[in-house]
């Protein structure tokens, strides 16, 4: 497991984490996505320019805040989608239609990236197995071939986006160590929070007991 890349959760910048955990290595930052983002945002200006500069839409256009990144850290898809062509990659929305029709078994793709509520993280096959890469976890955890539709048709019911990366992944440190050998995992990872709140609480009972 150490060899895998695992950014952990630092505000609200989970799209980051999401990017880096997926290419696993410290890829982008949060100047290069809000970079990508004015980027989007200017586009989206000139094309609601075209309409003429003196139109009431223009002008209620200029007065909203940005919709593909805001100060809290949070960028959206149109942000992780861009960043993702530099690589060569793209995004497919997994419960679409067209994507449905093939048929696809989840376990011969790649990588998948899940949203709810503004939180991205990826999901993705490193070696012959694949793994959890939220950033609210305190590790990568082990999702097992079997359990991997059921993992993801869960988190659809709870109402997650998710999209299948298509192409090929940067070689990575962690992918070909797990060519070679498996891992097992005994404990699943604890969330962020979680670990955190048992620290104080034994930190407590440590005090109390003094």
């Amino acid at each position: 497991m150490e060899s895998i890349f695992h950014e952990k959760q630092a505000g609200s910048l989970s799209a980051q984490h999401c990017l880096n955990n997926l290419l696993q290595g410290e890829y982008f930052s949060p100047v290069e996505l809000s970079s990508i983002a004015h980027q989007l945002d200017e586009e989206e200006r000139m094309r609601m320019a075209e309409g003429g500069v003196t139109s009431e839409d223009y002008h209620t256009f200029l007065q909203q805040p940005s919709g593909n990144m805001d100060d809290s850290g949070f960028f959206s898809i149109q942000v992780i989608g861009n960043a993702l062509k530099v690589w060569g990659l793209e995004l497919i929305l997994f419960n679409s239609p067209e994507y449905q029709r093939l048929r696809i078994d989840p376990i011969n793709e790649r990588s998948f990236i899940c949203n709810y509520k503004e939180h991205w993280f990826t999901v993705r096959k490193l070696g012959k197995q694949w793994f959890n890469l939220n950033s609210l976890l305190m590790g990568p955890e082990l999702v097992s071939d079997a359990y991997l539709a059921l993992f993801l048709a869960q988190l659809q019911q709870e109402g997650y986006s998710m999209f299948v990366v298509k192409g090929d992944l940067p070689d990575c440190e962690a992918d070909q160590l797990l060519q070679m050998i498996r891992v097992q995992q005994m404990h699943r990872p604890k969330p962020i929070g979680e670990e955190l709140a048992q620290l104080k609480e034994s930190i407590k009972q440590t005090w109390n007991e003094c």
